[in-house]
Order: structure tokens, then sequence, then C-alpha cells
């Protein structure tokens, strides 16, 4: 007989860690492509996802600071350090920016520009959601795949002699607790998930985007 825990199925924590690993970037191919050894992988490449990631991460306020404002209780003591390990983590993403060198010539600009204007305006509207745990949700999904972000941005920081930061960002213990402190029910569960999915999402179409942005430049 299967037990009561099984029936119930996964805690909130665990389906989004799980989401997380089964729709994150850890498991994007191109990702992997990008995290290959500093001293032999395309810079162009690397110089390129650099620039994207600044066009979408790299402005202030970003997703936790605008989460900020309606946040309260261990939610927004859980937001107000990832804002403040986020603010280091834009910092280092712009000054890499400025030393990856121009955005490399490729195919397609205007298309790209929209779609990044687009992913931008959709992350500040899971940001500001008034949806209990969207905001939460989409935060929280944006450190854990973040993990995955700064192993490429150290790539690229190593392929052009910038020292790469300590990150200070959550770890997963303190994730899991601002999840079990803030959820109060099925509601706000929905809403976790509907967060974190839509930011893994927006993270996946930007990686399919440099996959392509990359294909067009050897075509070019």
């Amino acid at each position: 007989m299967a037990s009561e825990a099984a029936k119930q199925g996964p805690s909130p924590v665990e389906a989004q860690f799980a989401r997380v690993a089964a729709e994150g970037l850890a498991a994007h191919p191109y990702a992997a492509v990008l995290m290959a050894s500093p001293g032999v992988g395309p810079s162009r490449d690397l110089a390129d996802a650099v620039h994207l990631l600044c066009a979408v991460h790299g402005k202030f306020p970003g997703l936790a600071d605008l989460a900020l404002a309606q946040a309260s209780g261990p939610a927004r003591a859980w937001l107000l350090g990832a804002a403040d390990a986020f603010e280091r983590e834009r910092l280092f993403l712009v000054r890499l920016t400025a030393s990856v060198g121009p955005l490399p010539s490729t195919p397609g600009a205007a298309a790209t520009e929209s779609a990044l204007l687009a992913q931008r305006r959709a992350i500040e509207t899971l940001a500001r959601s008034e949806r209990s745990g969207c905001a939460l949700g989409a935060a929280a999904a944006l450190v854990q795949d973040w993990r995955v972000v700064r192993a490429i941005l150290d790539c690229a920081a190593a392929r052009s002699g910038v020292e790469s930061p300590a990150s200070s960002l959550p770890d997963d213990a303190a994730i899991a607790a601002a999840i079990s402190a803030t959820l109060d029910g099925p509601s706000s569960e929905r809403a976790l998930a509907f967060g974190a999915e839509q930011l893994l999402l927006q993270h996946r179409a930007l990686f399919d985007l440099l996959e392509a942005r990359a294909g067009a430049r050897e075509d070019y």
C-alpha cells in the first residue's frame, strides 16, 4: 500500500528543485557548450552570451528588487538577501560585458533586440505579480539557474583576464526555508510553480536564441 507521503506527491520544495533540474539551463545543450574549457571555448560565443545576459539581467532594478515592493514576511527577508547578492552579480556582469569586447556581428540584430526586450518585460511582470508565491518562485528559480549562468560568466572572465568575485547568492537550504515559510496553501503553491516555470522558460528561450545566433555567425 502506498504511503500517505507518496499519495500526496513531492513537497513544494522538492517540486521546485526538480523543476529547475529538469527545465533549467543545466539541461540546455548549448549551456554545456558555453561551459567548455575556457582555454579552447569559442570566445565570440561567450562574448555574445555575456552581452545578451547583460541585456536581460544587467539593468537595475532586477527581478528580486522589483519583487521586494510587495513582499512581506519570510519572503521579503529572503528577497532582501537575494537582491543584495544579485547586485554584486549584476556589477560583475556589467564589468565583464565591457571586457569581452563588442557584441559579435550577427545577422538578425533587430529580431534579437525585440526578443531581449520581450524577455525583460516578461521577467518584470513575474516580479510584479500580485499572486502570492509567484515572484518568490521566479526569484528562487533565477537564483538556482544562475549557478549555470555564473559558470559561463566565469569562463568568459577567464578568457578576458577578469577576476571572478565570489558568489554570495542564497544556497539551497535558504531557498527551501523561504519557500516552506511562505507558502500557505494550494493557491500559493501553484503561483510559485508558475513563477518558476515562466522564469525558466525565458532562460531556455534566451539560450535557444544564443545557439541560433552562433549558428548564424558560422553561416555568415
